[in-house]
């Protein structure tokens, strides 16, 4: 056995994506661990921050919340989340992760399956800006 496939990755090992905003950090995935499946990771929210709406046209992503209270649009309906709830994203449905509290925020987010290739598993449908 390999022991990438049994490497404990933290967030401080990854570097951030703040392009969608917000603190993304994926954690388990091809590049880091081998994963074949899917991949896995956490979103840091502060108040007032969101990640933009974009869908995933092969995956299905699963939210966790850990810390604080989000909303999570969901084709422009909003679904709102508190610590240790959880709610699936259906391939293709378009969604954003809002922190509606007024303090950070934290979830744990995964994708499952992974895209034919990692250009087409996002889709963005507005701008960070």
């Amino acid at each position: 056995m390999t022991g990438q496939l049994h490497r404990a990755v933290s967030p401080a090992d990854v570097p951030p994506n703040v392009r969608r905003g917000g603190d993304i950090r994926v954690l388990l995935s091809p590049a880091t661990v081998g994963a074949s499946s899917g991949f896995m990771g956490v979103v840091t929210l502060g108040p007032g921050e969101r990640v933009t709406e974009h869908y995933h046209p092969y995956s299905e992503e699963s939210l966790y919340v850990v810390e604080g209270q989000v909303e999570i649009d969901l084709d422009d309906v909003p679904h709102p989340l508190r610590a240790d709830q959880a709610l699936l994203v259906p391939i293709g449905v378009r969604h954003r992760v809002r922190n509606a509290s007024d303090g950070p925020a934290k979830l744990v987010f995964h994708l499952s399956p992974l895209a034919p290739r990692p250009e087409l598993g996002h889709v963005d449908t507005e701008s960070a800006s």
